[in-house]
Protein backbone atom coordinates (compact mmCIF):
# COMPACT_ATOMS: atom_id res chain seq x y z
CA UNK A 1 0.00 0.00 0.00
CA UNK A 2 1.46 2.95 -0.97
CA UNK A 3 0.74 6.60 1.02
CA UNK A 4 0.05 9.77 -0.64
CA UNK A 5 2.24 12.08 -0.16
CA UNK A 6 3.37 15.85 -1.16
CA UNK A 7 6.02 14.28 -3.53
CA UNK A 8 4.40 11.70 -5.01
CA UNK A 9 1.28 13.71 -5.90
CA UNK A 10 2.98 17.61 -6.87
CA UNK A 11 4.95 16.45 -9.92
CA UNK A 12 0.60 15.45 -11.16
CA UNK A 13 -0.43 19.00 -10.98
CA UNK A 14 -1.92 20.11 -14.68
CA UNK A 15 0.32 22.50 -16.03
CA UNK A 16 -1.12 26.26 -17.06
CA UNK A 17 0.57 27.76 -19.98
CA UNK A 18 0.89 31.48 -20.03
CA UNK A 19 -1.15 31.80 -23.65
CA UNK A 20 -4.64 30.15 -22.86
CA UNK A 21 -8.18 30.47 -22.24
CA UNK A 22 -10.92 28.43 -20.32
CA UNK A 23 -11.26 26.14 -23.05
CA UNK A 24 -8.17 24.80 -22.15
CA UNK A 25 -9.20 23.55 -18.67
CA UNK A 26 -12.13 21.99 -19.24
CA UNK A 27 -16.20 21.81 -18.97
CA UNK A 28 -17.24 20.36 -15.71
CA UNK A 29 -20.81 19.05 -16.04
CA UNK A 30 -22.59 18.48 -12.60
CA UNK A 31 -25.93 16.52 -12.60
CA UNK A 32 -27.67 16.43 -8.83
CA UNK A 33 -29.59 18.56 -6.19
CA UNK A 34 -32.98 17.14 -6.55
CA UNK A 35 -35.64 19.09 -3.84
CA UNK A 36 -34.35 19.75 -0.55
CA UNK A 37 -30.45 19.18 -1.80
CA UNK A 38 -29.83 21.70 -4.53
CA UNK A 39 -26.92 22.54 -2.13
CA UNK A 40 -25.05 19.57 -2.82
CA UNK A 41 -24.58 20.13 -6.63
CA UNK A 42 -23.98 23.84 -6.26
CA UNK A 43 -21.36 22.46 -3.61
CA UNK A 44 -19.67 20.49 -6.24
CA UNK A 45 -20.13 23.23 -8.92
CA UNK A 46 -18.54 25.58 -6.84
CA UNK A 47 -15.24 23.52 -6.07
CA UNK A 48 -15.21 22.54 -9.48
CA UNK A 49 -14.73 26.16 -10.51
CA UNK A 50 -12.74 27.17 -7.92
CA UNK A 51 -10.34 24.16 -8.65
CA UNK A 52 -9.31 25.36 -11.55
CA UNK A 53 -11.90 24.25 -14.39
CA UNK A 54 -12.82 26.49 -17.13
CA UNK A 55 -16.42 26.25 -16.79
CA UNK A 56 -18.69 24.83 -14.48
CA UNK A 57 -22.40 24.06 -16.12
CA UNK A 58 -24.63 22.33 -13.13
CA UNK A 59 -27.70 20.41 -13.87
CA UNK A 60 -30.58 20.31 -11.49
CA UNK A 61 -33.46 18.25 -10.71
CA UNK A 62 -35.40 20.43 -8.24
CA UNK A 63 -38.84 22.08 -9.62
CA UNK A 64 -38.29 25.30 -9.44
CA UNK A 65 -34.55 25.22 -8.90
CA UNK A 66 -32.74 28.60 -9.33
CA UNK A 67 -31.40 29.48 -12.08
CA UNK A 68 -28.35 31.38 -10.81
CA UNK A 69 -26.40 31.11 -8.04
CA UNK A 70 -26.34 34.39 -6.32
CA UNK A 71 -22.98 33.31 -4.58
CA UNK A 72 -21.33 32.32 -7.22
CA UNK A 73 -22.65 33.46 -10.21
CA UNK A 74 -20.01 31.94 -12.74
CA UNK A 75 -21.77 28.98 -12.67
CA UNK A 76 -24.15 27.97 -15.22
CA UNK A 77 -27.13 26.52 -13.87
CA UNK A 78 -30.03 24.39 -15.92
CA UNK A 79 -32.40 21.73 -15.66
CA UNK A 80 -30.59 18.05 -15.51
CA UNK A 81 -31.54 17.01 -18.26
CA UNK A 82 -30.61 20.19 -20.56
CA UNK A 83 -27.09 19.35 -19.31
CA UNK A 84 -27.05 16.50 -22.22
CA UNK A 85 -27.49 19.43 -25.25
CA UNK A 86 -24.03 20.83 -23.91
CA UNK A 87 -20.78 20.01 -24.60
CA UNK A 88 -18.38 18.83 -21.58
CA UNK A 89 -15.25 17.02 -20.51
CA UNK A 90 -16.09 15.46 -17.77
CA UNK A 91 -19.54 14.54 -15.90
CA UNK A 92 -20.11 14.11 -12.07
CA UNK A 93 -23.49 12.93 -11.14
CA UNK A 94 -25.56 12.45 -7.45
CA UNK A 95 -24.62 15.20 -5.08
CA UNK A 96 -27.84 15.44 -3.95
CA UNK A 97 -29.56 13.67 -6.82
CA UNK A 98 -32.46 11.62 -5.39
CA UNK A 99 -33.60 8.41 -6.00
CA UNK A 100 -36.54 9.03 -8.11
CA UNK A 101 -36.87 7.53 -11.44
CA UNK A 102 -36.16 11.02 -13.16
CA UNK A 103 -32.71 10.25 -11.53
CA UNK A 104 -32.02 6.79 -12.67
CA UNK A 105 -32.70 7.80 -16.22
CA UNK A 106 -30.51 10.54 -16.19
CA UNK A 107 -27.48 8.29 -14.48
CA UNK A 108 -28.35 5.70 -17.30
CA UNK A 109 -27.97 8.29 -19.54
CA UNK A 110 -24.48 9.80 -18.07
CA UNK A 111 -23.27 6.09 -18.18
CA UNK A 112 -23.56 6.11 -21.84
CA UNK A 113 -21.50 9.73 -22.20
CA UNK A 114 -17.65 8.76 -24.09
CA UNK A 115 -16.31 11.07 -21.05
CA UNK A 116 -15.16 10.27 -17.70
CA UNK A 117 -17.49 9.87 -15.03
CA UNK A 118 -17.31 10.79 -10.95
CA UNK A 119 -20.21 9.10 -9.24
CA UNK A 120 -20.73 9.84 -5.40
CA UNK A 121 -23.67 9.58 -3.15
CA UNK A 122 -26.93 9.16 -4.61
CA UNK A 123 -25.56 7.89 -8.73
CA UNK A 124 -24.29 5.19 -6.11
CA UNK A 125 -27.28 4.10 -4.35
CA UNK A 126 -29.09 4.14 -7.88
CA UNK A 127 -26.25 1.90 -9.37
CA UNK A 128 -26.56 -0.47 -6.71
CA UNK A 129 -30.26 -1.56 -7.38
CA UNK A 130 -30.31 -1.49 -11.14
CA UNK A 131 -28.38 -4.42 -12.76
CA UNK A 132 -28.96 -2.85 -15.73
CA UNK A 133 -26.75 0.27 -15.06
CA UNK A 134 -24.01 -1.96 -13.71
CA UNK A 135 -24.25 -3.70 -16.47
CA UNK A 136 -23.88 -0.01 -18.52
CA UNK A 137 -21.20 0.86 -16.83
CA UNK A 138 -19.14 -2.58 -17.22
CA UNK A 139 -19.46 -1.51 -21.40
CA UNK A 140 -17.90 1.91 -20.73
CA UNK A 141 -14.40 2.77 -22.19
CA UNK A 142 -13.83 6.35 -20.57
CA UNK A 143 -12.95 6.18 -16.86
CA UNK A 144 -15.11 5.99 -14.10
CA UNK A 145 -14.43 7.24 -10.73
CA UNK A 146 -16.39 6.31 -7.26
CA UNK A 147 -15.93 7.91 -4.13
CA UNK A 148 -18.52 5.62 -1.97
CA UNK A 149 -18.38 6.19 1.67
CA UNK A 150 -18.82 2.47 3.56
CA UNK A 151 -22.35 2.29 3.95
CA UNK A 152 -22.47 3.21 -0.43
CA UNK A 153 -19.74 0.61 -0.48
CA UNK A 154 -21.73 -1.72 1.55
CA UNK A 155 -24.36 -1.57 -0.79
CA UNK A 156 -22.59 -1.80 -3.89
CA UNK A 157 -21.15 -5.01 -2.85
CA UNK A 158 -23.98 -6.61 -1.16
CA UNK A 159 -22.50 -6.61 2.09
CA UNK A 160 -23.01 -4.71 5.45
CA UNK A 161 -21.03 -1.54 6.52
CA UNK A 162 -19.25 -3.59 9.50
CA UNK A 163 -18.37 -5.64 6.46
CA UNK A 164 -16.60 -3.43 4.35
CA UNK A 165 -14.99 -1.46 7.59
CA UNK A 166 -13.68 -4.93 8.84
CA UNK A 167 -11.52 -5.34 5.41
CA UNK A 168 -11.28 -1.73 4.16
CA UNK A 169 -8.55 -3.38 1.75
CA UNK A 170 -10.55 -5.81 0.37
CA UNK A 171 -13.82 -3.62 0.05
CA UNK A 172 -11.68 -1.17 -2.14
CA UNK A 173 -10.36 -3.67 -3.85
CA UNK A 174 -13.40 -5.50 -4.92
CA UNK A 175 -14.61 -2.11 -5.74
CA UNK A 176 -12.26 -1.27 -8.43
CA UNK A 177 -12.26 -5.20 -9.91
CA UNK A 178 -16.44 -5.43 -9.89
CA UNK A 179 -17.09 -1.79 -11.83
CA UNK A 180 -13.34 -1.45 -13.73
CA UNK A 181 -13.09 1.59 -12.14
CA UNK A 182 -11.22 3.72 -9.82
CA UNK A 183 -11.88 4.10 -6.23
CA UNK A 184 -11.84 5.87 -3.25
CA UNK A 185 -13.28 4.28 0.06
CA UNK A 186 -13.75 7.24 2.29
CA UNK A 187 -12.93 7.56 5.75
CA UNK A 188 -10.53 8.06 8.18
CA UNK A 189 -7.42 6.78 6.19
CA UNK A 190 -9.44 6.75 3.02
CA UNK A 191 -8.18 4.37 0.85
CA UNK A 192 -7.71 5.10 -2.99
CA UNK A 193 -7.67 2.17 -5.69
CA UNK A 194 -6.74 3.16 -9.15
CA UNK A 195 -7.76 1.97 -12.44
CA UNK A 196 -4.01 0.64 -13.06
CA UNK A 197 -3.99 -2.08 -10.00
CA UNK A 198 -2.51 0.28 -7.24
CA UNK A 199 -3.75 0.59 -3.84
CA UNK A 200 -2.89 4.04 -1.88
CA UNK A 201 -3.84 5.58 1.61
CA UNK A 202 -4.39 8.88 2.10
CA UNK A 203 -2.53 10.61 4.94
CA UNK A 204 -4.20 14.10 5.41
CA UNK A 205 -7.74 14.98 6.49
CA UNK A 206 -9.28 15.29 10.46
CA UNK A 207 -12.02 14.49 11.93
CA UNK A 208 -13.27 18.08 11.77
CA UNK A 209 -14.49 17.53 8.18
CA UNK A 210 -17.66 15.07 9.43
CA UNK A 211 -19.83 17.53 8.19
CA UNK A 212 -22.50 17.76 5.32
CA UNK A 213 -21.02 19.18 2.01
CA UNK A 214 -17.77 17.49 2.16
CA UNK A 215 -18.15 14.34 -0.15
CA UNK A 216 -20.13 17.16 -3.03
CA UNK A 217 -16.70 19.36 -2.82
CA UNK A 218 -14.32 16.06 -2.84
CA UNK A 219 -16.69 15.00 -6.20
CA UNK A 220 -16.04 18.43 -7.91
CA UNK A 221 -12.10 18.47 -6.68
CA UNK A 222 -11.80 15.61 -8.92
CA UNK A 223 -13.87 16.48 -11.71
CA UNK A 224 -11.94 19.43 -11.74
CA UNK A 225 -8.62 18.02 -11.95
CA UNK A 226 -9.65 15.87 -14.77
CA UNK A 227 -10.71 18.64 -17.14
CA UNK A 228 -7.77 20.22 -16.38
CA UNK A 229 -6.44 17.06 -18.68
CA UNK A 230 -5.27 14.57 -15.48
CA UNK A 231 -5.66 10.91 -15.51
CA UNK A 232 -8.82 9.66 -13.89
CA UNK A 233 -6.68 7.90 -11.68
CA UNK A 234 -3.93 10.65 -11.01
CA UNK A 235 -7.14 13.28 -10.41
CA UNK A 236 -8.39 11.04 -7.76
CA UNK A 237 -5.31 10.43 -6.21
CA UNK A 238 -4.61 14.40 -6.04
CA UNK A 239 -8.19 15.17 -5.15
CA UNK A 240 -8.18 13.25 -2.34
CA UNK A 241 -5.08 14.38 -1.01
CA UNK A 242 -5.54 17.65 -1.27
CA UNK A 243 -9.09 17.71 0.14
CA UNK A 244 -7.80 16.20 3.15
CA UNK A 245 -4.67 18.77 3.00
CA UNK A 246 -7.66 21.63 2.89
CA UNK A 247 -9.31 20.37 5.90
CA UNK A 248 -6.05 20.12 7.83
CA UNK A 249 -5.13 23.85 7.35
CA UNK A 250 -8.53 25.19 8.65
CA UNK A 251 -7.78 22.77 11.42
CA UNK A 252 -4.07 23.96 11.63
CA UNK A 253 -6.38 28.09 11.63
CA UNK A 254 -8.52 26.60 14.76
CA UNK A 255 -11.09 25.61 12.70
CA UNK A 256 -11.21 22.15 13.82
CA UNK A 257 -14.81 22.35 15.50
CA UNK A 258 -17.55 23.99 13.39
CA UNK A 259 -15.55 23.73 9.96
CA UNK A 260 -18.00 23.64 6.43
CA UNK A 261 -18.07 22.47 3.09
CA UNK A 262 -17.87 25.68 1.80
CA UNK A 263 -14.65 26.93 4.06
CA UNK A 264 -12.93 24.04 2.36
CA UNK A 265 -13.22 25.06 -0.83
CA UNK A 266 -11.62 28.25 -0.82
CA UNK A 267 -9.22 26.31 1.61
CA UNK A 268 -8.31 23.61 -1.30
CA UNK A 269 -7.83 26.69 -3.58
CA UNK A 270 -5.35 28.11 -1.28
CA UNK A 271 -3.63 24.41 -1.06
CA UNK A 272 -3.34 24.08 -4.44
CA UNK A 273 -2.03 27.13 -5.68
CA UNK A 274 0.43 26.73 -3.03
CA UNK A 275 1.58 23.55 -4.47
CA UNK A 276 1.53 24.85 -7.92
CA UNK A 277 3.71 27.60 -6.82
CA UNK A 278 6.35 25.36 -5.12
CA UNK A 279 6.27 23.17 -8.33
CA UNK A 280 7.10 26.16 -10.46
CA UNK A 281 10.18 27.20 -7.96
CA UNK A 282 11.56 24.04 -7.98
CA UNK A 283 11.15 23.03 -11.87
CA UNK A 284 13.52 26.99 -12.34
CA UNK A 285 15.69 26.13 -9.64
CA UNK A 286 16.14 22.67 -11.67
CA UNK A 287 16.83 24.61 -14.74
CA UNK A 288 19.35 27.10 -13.50
CA UNK A 289 21.70 23.90 -12.59
CA UNK A 290 21.17 22.16 -15.31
Amino acid sequence: MIPLTPTLLRPLLPTRPCDSHKGLFGTVAIIGGEAGMVGAALLAGRAALKLGAGCVRVGLLAEGAPVVDVAQPELMLSPASAIFTTKFTVLAMGCGMGGREAARALLARGLQCAVPLVLDADALNLLAKNSDLQTALLARDAATVLTPHPAEAARLLGCSTQAVQADRVSAVQQLAQKFRASVVLKGAGSLCATRDGHLHINTTGNSGMSTAGMGDVLTGIIAALIAQGMRADDALLLGVHLHGAAGDTLAEQGIAIGMTATELIDAARQVLNQWAKEMRMNNALNASII
